[in-house]
């Protein structure tokens, strides 16, 4: 499969970023259903916090999942640049639905609180389910978390965080329904929910900045940047460089730069040059779409 500006993509990422987000789903869809039974054993508010949590990872894992297959498609004649902003649409649809659950659950975590408490029953169905959660959730965070590392795909790096985001509310939902069997502390359940909603609030900023930046056309992070000023200020042949631009979409990063080379070489050397820096950027930064313009070095005009 080719990226926009020619160069292949590998063929692997497209299979593991897919492996993801459909152990994503599959996972969501399995925990929604064992809470819907644990809530309506116990009548627990934390696992009620944790049940929609998982009906909106669900949701919007579906949605990450059809983002990630639509951005691997190749460029056309309406998308010159590829689909790859895709993910940055799912990520930040995420981060608003996300916020959305975090206020409705904090909605609900107060009014328990300022009003009567509900109390709990067969807390130890709800034990079970939460550690059974768990186990799975941090199962599906590794494997996400080596497929983002691998492919650097946004949207899976999305899930990653907001499934971690997932383990604090289910040990509190634990610890609540422990309370409330052994101690009969009942507002802990409201107080654990509480925490979860803001929790999630924060989730869901750190999941939707970067991917508003990157629909912003934000430049790379400085550590990328500085790594294109060293190669680029090293390589052999180049004599200087200008208006280096860059800009993200999705796991994308366009890179353009102005090289200045000694203009009395012919063509073919200054190409030999160009495509040499140009395959050691890419060798740097995988997922890069370059373009490198020849300038004589001297020319006032350039």
């Amino acid at each position: 499969m080719k990226q926009a500006n020619g160069s292949r993509m590998p063929s692997g990422n497209l299979g593991l970023n897919l492996s993801a987000g459909m152990a994503s789903v599959l996972l969501a869809a399995v925990l929604v259903g064992l809470k819907l039974w644990a809530l309506s054993a116990t009548g627990s508010l934390s696992i009620a916090a944790s049940m929609t949590d998982s009906a909106l990872d669900f949701l919007v894992s579906a949605t990450g999942l059809f983002a990630i297959f639509y951005a691997a498609r190749p460029a056309d004649e309406d998308h010159a640049f590829g689909h790859t902003s895709a993910e940055d649409l799912a990520a930040l649809s995420q981060a608003v639905l996300v916020c959305l659950s975090a206020g409705i659950i904090g909605y609900s975590a107060i009014g328990r609180l300022t009003g009567s408490t509900m109390p709990l029953r067969a807390e130890w169905h709800g034990i079970l389910v939460m550690v059974i959660s768990v186990v799975l959730t941090v199962a599906l965070v590794w494997w996400q978390r080596r497929v983002a590392h691998q492919t650097g795909n946004r949207v899976v790096a999305a899930d990653s965080l907001h499934y971690l985001s997932d383990l604090l509310p289910n040990f509190g939902a634990i610890i609540a329904l422990a309370a409330s069997r052994w101690l009969g502390l009942q507002h802990i359940d409201s107080i654990v929910a509480l925490a979860a909603a803001l929790m999630l609030a924060f989730g869901s900023w750190r999941i939707g900045k970067p991917a508003f930046d990157a629909l912003m056309d934000r430049s790379a992070d400085e550590r990328k940047i500085a790594q294109i000023r060293e190669i680029v200020g090293k390589w052999p042949g180049v004599h200087g460089f200008h208006d280096l631009k860059t800009r993200t979409a999705g796991s994308a990063v366009f890179i353009q730069v102005h090289i200045e080379l000694d203009g009395a070489q012919t063509l073919h050397a200054a190409h030999s040059i160009g495509a040499g820096l140009r395959h050691r950027i890419l060798e740097t930064i995988p997922n890069a779409q370059v373009i490198i313009h020849k300038d004589p070095v001297g020319n006032v005009r350039s």
